[in-house]
């Protein structure tokens, strides 16, 4: 399978790695620690170098209860950072919410919309998208940062989140976005329980049998923390046990913040599911 990205083709042969890079004060894992463009651009080299294929830019955290981000202060903080990363021929996309946010980093070239409103998506993204060539990802979520948590009442987590994304997507398909270039993400930790996360990793390939390529990003989150106990710097084996599930049960990208540890544990199970030649 194939990822179309603007003038790009992803294979997806293997799965692709996708480098977080969260150019925020807030966001819950690394908020800070990258917000100065200079060290945003050093660490977006430094994953690329440890073997993210994409690295995903972020100006808004959507952390559940993060506060909303004016439109001009996101993009003070991820235009700098998209440009350069592609200017070094990185494949860079932009994590927004916003339309307008997408469209100008894709014109600073960025070739993937992150698409994480979710249920709430902007009506313009697909337009951006359809107009630019731009590969995107529509993440499942409901409601905003701050209502999230209230709203985990499904009858069947992994039916409601594969209808959603595959309406999603064939309306994209209809307002002139390509299939090969859209992807679809069960939104792993917004609007869900630790318990319908475990379920969704359980029962990803009710996911990968559509006709899309199917992100995963699980890195460090709160439903690691409530299992195994732990604050965000400690969940590390966590978040690879996640991984590799997710690759074992089809996962064409994956979303991390560690690229060097994760990218190794995504080769090691792709090396066990490979079919024996002997």
């Amino acid at each position: 399978m194939d990822w179309r990205a603007r003038d790009l083709t992803i294979s997806l042969d293997r799965v692709a790695v996708m480098g977080v890079l969260n150019v925020t004060p807030d966001s819950f894992s690394d908020g800070g620690l990258w917000l100065e463009a200079d060290a945003a651009i050093a660490h977006g080299r430094r994953m690329a170098a440890d073997g993210a294929s994409i690295v995903d830019v972020g100006g808004e955290s959507t952390r559940p209860g993060a506060d909303p981000v004016p439109q001009a202060e996101e993009l003070r903080r991820v235009l700098p950072v998209v440009k350069a990363l592609a200017s070094d021929g990185l494949v860079v996309s932009i994590d927004t919410r916003k339309a307008a946010v997408a469209e100008a980093a894709v014109a600073a070239g960025a070739v993937i919309v992150n698409d994480t409103a979710g249920e709430s998506f902007d009506p313009e993204m697909g337009e951006v998208a359809a107009r630019t060539g731009a590969g995107i990802a529509i993440m499942h979520s409901r409601g905003t940062p701050a209502t999230m948590r209230s709203l985990t009442a499904y009858t069947d987590v992994v039916k409601q989140v594969a209808e959603f994304l595959t309406e999603r997507a064939e309306e994209l398909e209809a307002g002139g976005v390509e299939r090969s270039r859209i992807a679809i993400d069960p939104g792993i930790g917004f609007a869900k329980t630790p318990q319908q996360n475990l379920e969704i990793l359980k029962r990803l390939d009710e996911l990968v049998v559509s006709r899309y390529p199917v992100l995963v990003g699980t890195s460090r989150k709160s439903f690691i923390g409530a299992v195994l106990d732990l604050p965000e710097d400690q969940r590390l084996e966590g978040t690879a046990a996640t991984v590799s599930i997710a690759v074992w049960g089809g996962a064409h990208i994956v979303r991390v913040h560690d690229v060097r540890e994760m990218t190794r544990v995504v080769r090691m199970t792709e090396a066990i599911l490979q079919p024996d030649t002997t």
